[in-house]
């Protein structure tokens, strides 16, 4: 092929140069009556970087938090088996919830006809930690960390179905298709990593499958596709194609790379409102530096034998966890802005899902996740990294305090209320924020919904929820729709 430049750059004649010269001129004046009569579309805190959209950028006020780890409790734990202790459910242990609540209806739960009586935890609780947190026997590692978390006791969701409430926690809408909290973190600040995706998804590796909804969980929507999460599979390679074929050089593949971006350069400038290609291009060059960049920081043979351990590599019940969050650490510690870990697959008991036995799927799924969890806490805190990295606990929703009949007891979904908790990133250790009722059916003080918890995130991270919006279909829309209230007294 020739190296003639003017293949892939033609020379323009003087009446071409003209007239594309005064169509920029009047491009250039529409511009700034757009600007002045603000119709013009505006990022968050800076013009995202054409050439680099994952470019860092400013947050809209000083920031307690950088970046942001969620474990994802899929399937939805029960509140009242983890954290929320509920004395009142022994009292109450063996009575129909009618008696309790003669509002409740068989709607509230998923099998309308599996309603027994109010059932009582079979997890011991005991005073952790300086706050005396009650935490359930399930968490023996987690429970030393309580004087680190801020803990919520009153959320509550719109739905009673895992995939729209898993996009409900995810896209604070139930409905698919709308960008997710990583990639509305990652439009709003960028990356702080050239070399490495901002935003990291990793799913169950035990072949349980993913969450329901899939991808969706952690799509960009309508935002350009570069923000979307980068997900890694659960087995064999965690990216595809991460190495170049034997027989291409470095410098032949990046004589091919330059040769795709200039063809897509060309392409694209008659179509510069077209994001998406925009994303392919910059999507190349990622691939190209995660190349050296993603198999070290992936390499966990270069943990200290000390931190493995710390995490519960080499323990057969939660190895496969130890690897995800100790993988966490590595890329935020490299400028990842955005992580999120799915613990359980797709159905029922392959997740939190305890609709049968409650008590053996909460050991199981505590037993895998706790110690990892643990020792990523006590990791960030040694490295002063917990300062201003977030770390979220949370699932879709919570459970019913009632038993589900039939087989061992276990509990049906309950969107009335859920707990979540907050560490690090400028949130108050040790601190409790809302209550359920007397069994833990519903929020009772404090409501927060889903909305007030993404606009607290965004809040840790400097962003403020109201003004980190997107113009889509002629509407600028949020990831806290037209709602949500940051939750100030956990904030430190």
């Amino acid at each position: 092929m020739s190296s003639d430049p003017n293949r892939l750059f033609p020379s323009l004649s003087r009446r071409d140069l003209l007239q594309q010269a005064g169509c920029g001129a009047g491009i250039l004046g529409l511009a700034s009556l757009l600007k002045d009569e603000q119709l013009l579309a505006a990022t968050p805190s800076a013009q995202v970087d054409a050439l680099n959209p994952l470019a860092a950028r400013q947050s809209h006020f000083p920031a307690r938090a950088k970046r942001v780890i969620w474990i994802f409790v899929n399937g939805g734990p029960s509140h009242v088996d983890t954290w929320d202790y509920k004395p009142g459910l022994e009292k109450w242990n063996g009575k129909t919830i009618k008696e309790f609540d003669s509002s409740f209806t068989n709607t509230t739960g998923f099998f309308k006809d599996a309603v027994g009586a109010l059932m009582k935890s079979p997890f011991e609780f005991t005073p952790r930690g300086e706050c005396g947190k009650k935490v359930s026997s399930i968490f023996p590692h987690l429970g030393e960390h309580v004087d680190k978390m801020a803990f919520i006791h009153s959320g509550y969701s719109t739905s009673n179905n895992h995939s729209p409430a898993l996009f409900m926690m995810n896209c604070g809408f139930t409905r698919m298709g709308m960008p997710c909290v990583g990639s509305w973190v990652t439009y709003g600040l960028g990356s702080e990593s050239s070399n490495l995706p901002a935003f990291v998804v990793m799913s169950d590796p035990k072949g349980r499958g993913l969450p329901k909804g899939n991808a969706a969980n952690w799509t960009a929507g309508f935002l350009p596709g570069v923000f979307q999460g980068t997900y890694l599979k659960p087995q064999g390679d965690p990216i595809d194609n991460l190495q170049r074929p034997s027989q291409m050089t470095d410098q032949s593949q990046r004589t091919q790379l330059d040769l795709v971006k200039a063809l897509n350069q060309i392409h694209e400038r008659d179509r510069s409102a077209d994001g998406e290609l925009a994303a392919r291009i910059e999507s190349f060059e990622l691939a190209y530096r995660m190349q050296s960049a993603a198999p070290e920081a992936m390499d966990l043979t270069a943990e200290p034998e000390h931190i493995q351990k710390l995490y519960g590599m080499g323990d057969e019940r939660c190895d496969h966890f130890a690897r995800q969050c100790l993988t966490a650490r590595r890329l935020v510690e490299r400028g990842v802005r955005f992580v999120q870990i799915y613990s359980g697959g797709m159905e029922n008991q392959r997740s939190w899902d305890g609709h049968n036995d409650i008590e053996g799927n909460h050991s199981q799924f505590a037993g895998e996740t706790e110690q990892p969890v643990a020792g990523l806490l006590t990791d960030l805190a040694a490295r002063g990294m917990l300062e201003d990295t977030l770390v979220i606990w949370c699932g879709e929703f919570g459970r019913l305090p009632i038993a589900q009949t039939g087989g061992k007891p276990g509990r049906d979904h309950n969107p009335h209320c859920f707990t979540a908790w907050l560490a690090g990133g400028g949130t108050k250790g040790g601190t409790t924020y809302g209550a359920s009722d007397e069994v833990g059916y519903k929020a009772a003080e404090n409501k927060v919904s889903i909305h007030d918890l993404h606009a607290t995130i965004l809040h840790l991270l400097g962003m403020d929820h109201e003004r980190l919006t997107y113009k889509y279909n002629g509407r600028r829309f949020r990831l806290t729709d037209v709602e949500g209230e940051v939750i100030r007294p956990i904030l430190a």
